[in-house]
């Protein structure tokens, strides 16, 4: 990888992520935390930490790093702003109003930041939501190892009927929808803190129960122990299977034993699931490229950083391919993709059109759209990290201005819904079968860019799509913005 020093004023990061949804955000190559950090509250009284200070310093780093310097207000006054956050969605406004920066620009925790991309580490009850407004139905679409959900026995396919800070509290999804929408069930979930607690009642294929739920910290696994890699069988045709949830740290050696066992068994045609993978750090993104980059030459070029004109000399960045012990060969690969795939994951399937064109397909609906990245400044002495989208990227055929999602880009794909009725991975799954229908050359109807890049996600596997969203808060929180619809 060729690339030059960036201003020791940042806590530089090469990185992609969003999520679909009310926000979107990124990840960072940062000095990890000790083990078991946990967030900081930003300071109130510490000298330079003001309102006023932190929002001048926000607008002043926009003013030199944000990709579209054009958009910005000249002199818009902090003064009608009673937070950092409302000031910096005003500053991007009208690139928002573009389609170039969904919320991509915004205010974090160092400190949450760090913790996350360095383990997965977060509160939370460990499952992801999903929610169908017209039917005012809220869905588990997915459950995470070790964590306080599946531990009381709530995984994919489960519905929420109720939530409630007791039995006699109880109250039903469908009222909450109808009454405050999934504000009012984000709230009604509770504060992201260890502790916190819920009396949930679910639905699945054991029956109707009121259950007690309690968050906790966990370590997310970028690749389940239960059906993150695998090998399937399609009618003795072997098919490397791998889902990967989040772009961190953790993920590499799961990447590297997973493409390891594909390699073993003399894979060539691999499905990669990224439905719900709102992406992260670009170093992992970079790292799949790689194992799934055993023909690519050291000239070959994964991905081109372009920064805007004037900081493009000292920043831009061109990263060929760099094949690793584990590295396999694929003639073809399907890529699952929702509107809750961004980013980083966008980054991968891009990387690949212009080596194997319609040979690399997208598999599910069209995804989020988001083919810029952030920097990160920090203030360390407030807590601060501003993420500043601050470069594109670009596939080696300089293919890159996807802001409406992949579909218009990729050269092939399958339009599939998203079964939670059945595992992920389980080659009965509607995007699963959907991506073994592809890499076996049976015919599929395509994703349109048009579209919608909600899930259509199905109940049972006879029912109809009916269309529905990961369940994402106003403001999320880091591990929001990397896995849509966390919780």
């Amino acid at each position: 990888m060729m690339r030059k020093p960036v201003a020791s004023v940042l806590s530089f990061a090469m990185v992609l992520s969003a999520c679909g949804g009310g926000g979107g955000g990124s990840g960072s190559v940062v000095t990890p935390p000790p083990t078991g950090a946990t967030p900081t509250p930003t300071p109130t009284a510490v000298a330079g930490c003001s309102l006023r200070e932190r929002q001048d310093w926000a607008a002043a780093q926009l003013n030199e790093w944000y990709l579209f310097p054009e958009t910005l207000p000249a002199g818009l006054s902090p003064a009608a702003y009673g937070n950092v956050d409302d000031y910096i969605d005003a500053l991007t406004a009208t690139a928002r109003a573009q389609g170039r920066d969904r919320y991509f620009t915004y205010l974090t925790s160092i400190a949450e930041e760090n913790a996350y991309y360095s383990s997965g580490s977060s509160a939370g009850y460990g499952f992801r939501l999903a929610y169908d407004s017209a039917g005012g139905r809220i869905f588990v679409a997915e459950a995470f190892e070790g964590a306080p959900a599946l531990n009381a026995g709530i995984d994919r396919g489960a519905q929420i009927v109720a939530i409630g800070t007791s039995t006699a509290t109880l109250r039903t999804v469908s009222s909450i929808l109808a009454s405050q929408g999934t504000a009012g069930v984000t709230e009604a979930l509770g504060p992201s803190a260890v502790g916190t607690t819920r009396v949930l009642r679910i639905s699945d294929a054991a029956g109707t129960r009121d259950l007690t739920v309690a968050m906790a910290d966990f370590a997310l696994t970028p690749v389940s122990s239960r059906y993150g890699a695998k090998v399937l069988d399609d009618g003795g045709r072997k098919v490397g299977y791998v889902n990967l949830r989040t772009f961190i740290s953790t993920a590499d050696p799961a990447l590297r034993a997973a493409f390891a066992q594909f390699k073993a068994a003399g894979i060539t045609q691999v499905i990669v699931d990224l439905r719900y993978n709102g992406g992260g750090l670009v170093s992992i993104a970079q790292l799949m490229g790689d194992l799934m980059g055993a023909n690519r030459a050291a000239t070959d070029v994964f991905d081109y950083m372009v920064f805007r004109p004037e900081k493009s000399v000292e920043n831009n960045e061109t990263r060929f391919f760099q094949p690793k012990t584990e590295s396999i060969a694929p003639t073809r690969i399907a890529f699952i993709g929702t509107g809750g795939t961004a980013s980083a994951s966008e980054l991968v399937v891009n990387a690949f059109i212009p080596y194997l064109h319609a040979n690399a397909g997208l598999i599910g609906t069209n995804t989020y759209g988001k083919p810029v990245g952030q920097i990160a400044v920090d203030r360390a002495a407030c807590d601060d990290r501003l993420r500043v989208i601050a470069f594109a990227t670009q596939n080696a055929a300089h293919q890159g201005n996807y802001f409406s999602g992949l579909a218009s880009t990729v050269e092939a794909s399958c339009r599939a819904g998203d079964d939670i009725s059945l595992p992920l991975g389980d080659p009965r799954e509607a995007s699963t079968k959907a991506a073994l229908d592809f890499l076996a050359g049976r015919s599929c109807t395509a994703i349109t860019s048009s579209g919608p890049t909600t899930l259509a996600l199905r109940t049972t596997a006879t029912t109809t799509d009916t269309a529905r969203e990961l369940l994402t808060p106003e403001r999320p929180s880091t591990v929001q913005r990397e896995v849509p619809g966390a919780f």
